[in-house]
């Protein structure tokens, strides 16, 4: 079952996000990941919680997505992103 990376980002650093930006796409793709959603223009329908940016990532597993997160090659981005924004991520499983 697919499994879907979901983030509400707040970049606080844009030029340290620019370098994650830049360096995330190879992991992503290493372990069979790939964009959905990747910025974009925001429009929102209901509620008050309005994210500044929205990233969405497809891995074809939830093992796939899980071995990403924590592989070698992601952690220190993973940092470099923290450093950089604030933000709520969380894994979904779905068609």
């Amino acid at each position: 079952m697919a499994t879907y990376l979901i983030a509400s980002i707040d970049v606080t650093d844009a030029a340290a996000y620019e370098r994650y930006r830049a360096l995330v796409p190879a992991t992503i793709e290493k372990y069979g990941g790939r964009f959905l959603v990747r910025g974009g223009a925001i429009e929102s329908l209901e509620g008050q919680n309005v994210p500044k940016r929205v990233v969405v990532l497809e891995f074809p597993t939830s093992r796939q997505a899980k071995a990403w997160w924590d592989s070698p090659e992601y952690a220190p981005l993973r940092e470099l992103r923290k450093s950089a924004s604030r933000g709520d991520l969380f894994f979904v499983e779905g068609a």
